[in-house]
């Protein structure tokens, strides 16, 4: 597949880039900064100054875009135009986990001791996902991470949820990088959460 990949350099867009790419997927970095962009023989890089118009330039004529930045980096109100503008149908989004139903019934960032810094990015990606549910013509998947989504070993051993977070037997709620990006490029080559959530933990 020819996949666009907005953020392509960020610690998450890294990994699906490789992933994508491994795997032998065409993939255009896009970013503000392009000349960062790892180029090959499989990578290309265009740039975006995070406008609509920009944005579903550098987008179109692929078959697959995904989203990997952070929510307050580039405003949902002008991302989802700009997706629906270029013309690809299929648009799958690396998620927050703020959005997902805690141990407390209710999602992370409404809980009281959620960390305050975070709250703003999160609630974001959970307006993200709330504006998707309302739009149509995307075939849209969004992958929410567990809690801590860090650096890590490429296992290929993890679970799927969907609205909860995940939590192992110690009560952790982790994914690495590498594994979440197993589970996207996996979502994109076999769809299975067309216009839904899931969630990836160990």
């Amino acid at each position: 597949m020819r996949v666009a990949l907005i953020g392509a350099t960020g610690n998450a867009g890294s990994r699906v880039l490789k992933e994508l790419t491994d795997r032998g997927h065409h993939v255009t970095g896009i970013v503000r900064h392009p000349e960062n962009v790892p180029v090959s023989d499989l990578v290309s890089a265009a740039g975006t100054d995070g406008t609509q118009a920009s944005l579903a330039d550098a987008v179109r004529g692929h078959d697959a875009v995904v989203s990997s930045v952070k929510f307050l980096s580039l405003d949902p109100d002008v991302l989802v135009p700009a997706i629906l503008d270029s013309g690809v149908k299929r648009y799958l989004v690396v998620g927050g986990a703020g959005s997902l139903i805690g141990l407390k019934g209710v999602k992370e960032y409404d809980e009281p001791d959620f960390p305050p810094p975070a709250k703003p990015n999160s609630v974001r990606g959970g307006y993200l996902l709330d504006l998707l549910m309302e739009t149509d013509g995307l075939d849209w998947t969004y992958i929410s991470p567990s809690r801590m989504f860090v650096p890590g070993e490429r296992t290929g051993v993890f679970r799927y949820g969907k609205d909860h977070m995940l939590f192992d037997e110690n009560g952790r709620s982790g994914i690495s990088f590498e594994d979440f990006a197993i589970a996207l490029a996996d979502e994109l080559e076999n769809p299975k959460h067309i216009r839904q959530r899931f969630t990836v933990g160990y």
